[in-house]
This record gives C-alpha cells, structure tokens and sequence, in this order.
C-alpha cells in the first residue's frame, strides 16, 4: 500500500524588505511580544499535519541566529537563499528533496504574512489535498480594477470579475513544483509566487478562499494593522 502523503512548509525570509525603510529585514521586526518571523513559524509549526518547516535565510543574516535557540526542538531546519524568491524557494525544495518523497505536498508561506489563520491553512489542506494541480489561499477582489498608464493616468476600468488576491500559503507537490521553478529560472522568469511557476509549466491551481486578514507586510502602517488582526485572537 503507498503511504499517504505527508505535509511541509517552506518559508523564504531571505529578502531585505527595502521598502519597510526599517534597519532590520521586515520579518525581524517587532510585533507584540514577538518578531513577524516568530508569529510565522509559530503558525505553521502548529499544524499537526506538517511534519517540518524548512526556513530559508540570508547567507549573510545576522538576526535569525538570536531567534534559533526557541526552536532548537521544534522540527525546523534552515538553508540559504538566493537573488530572488524563486531562487530561495527552490533551495528550501533542494534541502526538502533529500527527505521528503516526491509527491509529498509543500506549502509556501511567505514569512510576511504572520496574521494567517490556522483554520484558512487546514482548508487549503482540505481543499487542494486531491487536486493534483495544488493549489493556494486567495480572497475575491471587491474593489473596483483600473489600469493606469505610464503618465500616471486611467486607462481603462477592469473588469474585476474572476480576479483575485493571491496569498500564501501555496501548496504544491514537491518534484512538480521543482521541476517548474527550474524551468521559469531556466527561462529567465523570475516568478513572484510559486503557483506562477506552475501555470507557467501548464498546471491549473485550485484557489481556495482565505481571509483578507492574512496581509503582507509592506510598508510601516501595516504592522499596526497586523498587530490589530492579531488582538483579536482570529489566528
């Protein structure tokens, strides 16, 4: 009899976050009681389906090394990034391949996102779990779309209907998720999300709805928007 698959979760937290215009990398910023990195891991290493977490730094990251020792017995293993996000993740894929089997399922969860909500991460496992094309977590757009020119004016109102937010956690199997980050690489795509390498290598990914609660952060105002998420105690 094949075993059932198992469950594993990538994080890339090798970017800088320029735009936080902060000293530190955004995911080591305070938020509460904890760093966004810790509130993270702390979510996804709660999910008794995922067998281990694989964090994927900075070769240069002087921070994670102060944060280590609270997970020295969680199952958590740390690799090295690259230039980009597909490059990082990736990396996490490599580090996996040497343990997990191939058509075990991987959630890519952007280290950024620390207001997720445990129930949205057990529906993605739920609702992609038989869909061989993965799948990701996404809210329906409800505002109204315009696309704006290079002179910074309104050329056209989109039509918003079938549009969505992309989020994170992404779920995918292990071997084809690889097999199609190498592929985008080799072909000069630098993709900014996992489930743009697969429907680039021909997949169609299930989008499952999350919460609008599951915010990236970006700029300052949003870690005092994720700290109100994260009073009310939803995650």
């Amino acid at each position: 009899m094949q075993a059932e698959p198992a469950y594993w979760a990538i994080v890339p937290a090798a970017g800088s976050g320029t735009r936080m215009g902060a000293e530190l990398p955004k995911q080591y910023l305070r938020l509460g009681d904890r760093t966004v990195l810790e509130h993270t891991l702390d979510a996804l290493l709660a999910i008794e389906a995922i067998t281990g977490v694989v964090l994927v730094v900075a070769p240069d990251d002087g921070a994670w090394p102060g944060l280590q020792p609270r997970y020295a017995n969680q199952s958590l293993d740390v690799v090295h990034g690259g230039a980009e996000r597909c490059h990082s993740v990736l990396n996490g894929l490599d580090a996996l391949a040497g343990k997990a089997a191939a058509t075990d399922w991987v959630l890519v969860h952007d280290a950024a996102r620390p207001c997720v909500r445990r129930d949205d991460i057990q529906a993605l496992l739920a609702g992609v779990a038989g869909d061989s094309d993965g799948g990701l977590l996404g809210v329906p757009v409800a505002d109204t779309m315009k696309r704006v020119g290079a002179d910074g004016r309104v050329a056209a109102t989109v039509d918003r209907g079938g549009l969505w937010h992309a989020l994170t956690p992404q779920m995918f199997r292990l071997e084809p998720l690889r097999a199609a980050l190498r592929q985008a690489i080799a072909a000069h795509s630098m993709v900014t999300d996992e489930a743009s390498a697969m429907e680039l290598a021909g997949y169609r990914p299930r989008m499952v709805q999350g919460h609008r609660d599951n915010i990236k952060i970006t700029l300052p105002a949003d870690l005092e928007l994720a700290a109100f998420y994260l009073r009310t105690g939803k995650q």
